[in-house]
């Protein structure tokens, strides 16, 4: 019908051409050069991207996406998990495929296997990757009925595809992707053929159970990723590499700063090292929390299963909480802090005057997370969350998120923080409240970032059950993205409790219940702290800001009564009183990341001075010690990481 049919295209540049419809993005860039075509991998028409033989029947905008440019790469990643898929598939007939996806800078594919694969047999399938990619076989889009894909899948014995596809809506279109032997369920979009599927490394195996649930089947898993060329990937491996040495687990367990033990899976047991640097972060945040008007509360560890019923978190989070029961009476631990605030809020009168009333709470929550996604202090069962809450009014809530977003901003700059990447997440589809009260408050934290002028992206679905949320991101210095700060309007909790402020004319209203975290939890972002900083704490963090050594036993009485006068003001102080050679005690302090070494021979004690060393640095001279003592000082009421 509409062969005959001629459809605009603009371009970005701004130029409109007629084509004929039906035809594909592959063909419009072959039209402008079969060159400039070899080096796309799909196209985004009318802003949506999708495969280059996609067929254009209606007027459209057509901007092409080549390999180097961000929003292919992962295009390539997910095509190149296919590519892994298959070449598995090859080498492994009887391997069952699971589910592929891309994550960030890398992706991975779970397979149902007899053995866990073996490092000689990730280099086998690398192999045979890049012989499928030589190839350059076709990939091709397929639309299945729900009937269709099931009796392809059956056909093939993938019974976990019959399963993904089994559940999914009666008449819905499935799409597949096909190269040379293998096909998969995908939704695309995907490169045209294997041959621009850029440059790739497998990186390691685990164990995974199927859909996460530790009561199913555990597969084998392959992490890999893929980039346009090979100086990205070198570059990428190298930050890999260097992360490894960052581990935090590692780095915590040789430093003596925190353990895990079998009696409490997935909770941390902090030494006193480790401890100093979690209370440090802790009374920093506090100290902010001071500063923008909080008064700090503390609530019951336990509380009735009754409250959490009508919180809603019974029947939105109680697969992640922990019960008990206690007199006949069903309890739970506390999840989340907010019901506690609520009951507190709603103990005493309370009037528009009073209102924002701003609650703090460094409580300790309990979470039942699945064995299989624990990890080290980046996951675990408990923690202390920097949780705080603002009862206000609504003509409030644009002011109280902005003084948060002030918040936010201060912390991350005092921990070293700058690349803040900004989400904006809406209504999901589990929720409780209505459409209105969810608008009212979506509405509000939109304003206030386009008031404020801040980038954000949109994640829409993302949002917490009870309301809308901005989420702050913060990159590391290994360019890797942390999710921690969060803010959230919530209109129901309120609700739900009862709670009330007598108004201006005498009548009572309810109060708009705004939660809000910074670091979210202390331990997860103690060992994002510890990546960071490669264990390299800035002086007012280090469990040790300064290492006293003497050089030989007749300079240890002096060595005393400089570690005497650095306790007495305030820093924390360590001598190594061994019997070794000076050398050897300083590389041992340079492996224990403290930050200042005060040497001390013949000379430092004739002239009553210290010979300085700065961790990483070397020698920087020779001092006074109030003198150094007082600049040390300066460095930790700052909190700066200032080299003297």
């Amino acid at each position: 019908m509409n062969a005959n049919r001629n459809i605009q295209i603009t371009y970005p540049d701004g130029r409109i051409e007629e084509k004929p419809s039906g035809i594909r993005a592959s063909e419009i860039a072959q039209e402008i050069s079969p060159r400039f075509e070899q080096q796309l991998v799909a196209a985004r028409i009318n802003d949506k991207v999708v495969d280059l033989a996609t067929e254009l029947t209606e007027d459209a905008s057509v901007v092409f996406i080549k390999a180097v440019d961000p929003e292919a790469h992962e295009i390539l990643l997910h095509s190149t998990s296919h590519i892994m898929a298959q070449a598995v598939k090859r080498l492994f007939p009887d391997a069952k495929v699971t589910i592929g996806p891309s994550i960030e800078n890398g992706f991975y594919y779970d397979f149902d296997i007899e053995k866990p694969f073996s490092d000689e047999q990730l280099t086998a399938i690398e192999g045979e990757m890049k012989q499928i990619v030589e190839a350059n076989l076709p990939v091709k889009r397929l639309e299945l009925s729900r009937e269709e894909a099931i009796k392809r899948f059956e056909a093939m014995n993938e019974t976990y595809k019959v399963e993904i596809i089994s559940e999914l809506p009666e008449g819905e279109v499935i799409s597949v992707y096909e190269q040379g032997e293998f096909i998969d369920l995908c939704r695309g979009p995907h490169i045209p053929s294997t041959k621009r599927a850029g440059v790739f490394k497998l990186l390691n195996v685990a164990g995974a159970y199927w859909r996460g649930d530790e009561k199913n089947k555990m597969l084998s898993r392959i992490y890999g990723t893929a980039f346009p060329d090979k100086k990205s990937l070198k570059k990428y491996l190298f930050l890999l590499e260097e992360a490894k040495k960052r581990d935090h687990r590692r780095l915590g367990r040789e430093l003596g700063w925190f353990s895990f033990h079998n009696v409490a899976p997935a909770n941390a047991f902090f030494h006193a090292k480790g401890t100093s640097i979690y209370n440090g972060i802790l009374d920093y945040v506090r100290e902010s929390n001071t500063k923008h008007l909080y008064e700090e509360v503390n609530t019951p560890l336990i509380m009735s299963a009754e409250m959490w019923k009508q919180s809603g978190h019974y029947d939105n989070y109680r697969e992640n909480m922990y019960f008990t029961k206690i007199d006949d009476r069903d309890f739970a631990v506390k999840p989340m802090n907010c019901p506690g605030h609520t009951l507190i809020y709603g103990d005493a009168p309370r009037s528009y005057r009073d209102l924002p009333i701003k609650m703090s709470e460094f409580g300790r929550v309990h979470r039942h997370e699945k064995s299989g996604v624990t990890h080290g202090l980046f996951r675990v069962r408990t923690f202390i969350q920097d949780d705080a809450h603002v009862f206000c009014t609504e003509n409030q809530i644009k002011v109280e998120v902005s003084d948060i977003l002030d918040q936010v901003f201060e912390v991350y700059s005092v921990f070293g923080f700058e690349n803040i990447h900004v989400e904006l997440s809406t209504k999901p589809e589990k929720s409780i409240g209505t459409q209105e009260v969810w608008d009212k408050a979506e509405g509000a934290l939109e304003s206030v970032l386009e008031s404020r002028e801040i980038d954000y992206k949109l994640n829409p679905g993302d949002g917490a059950f009870y309301g809308p949320k901005i989420d702050f991101h913060i990159k590391d210095s290994l360019n890797r993205s942390w999710q921690c700060g969060t803010v959230q309007v919530d209109f129901s909790m309120p609700d739900r409790f009862g709670l009330t402020y007598t108004g201006e004319d005498g009548l009572d209203h309810q109060p708009v219940m705004i939660h809000r975290a910074i670091v979210g939890s202390l331990e997860r972002f103690m060992g994002i702290l510890i990546e960071h900083y490669a264990a390299r704490m800035p002086v007012w963090l280090a469990p040790i800001q300064v290492k006293v050594i003497p050089i030989a036993d007749r300079h240890q009485d002096y060595a005393q009564s400089v570690v005497k006068e650095l306790r007495a003001a305030g820093i924390r102080v360590e001598a190594n009183w061994k019997n070794e050679k000076i050398g050897q005690k300083i590389r041992q302090a340079e492996l224990e990341k403290v930050p200042y070494m005060f040497i001390l021979g013949d000379r430092e004690v004739e002239e009553q001075k210290v010979s300085v060393r700065r961790h990483g640095a070397g020698d920087i001279g020779t001092f006074d010690l109030a003198e150094v003592n007082e600049r040390i000082l300066g460095e930790i009421r700052e909190r700066t990481d200032q080299k003297i």
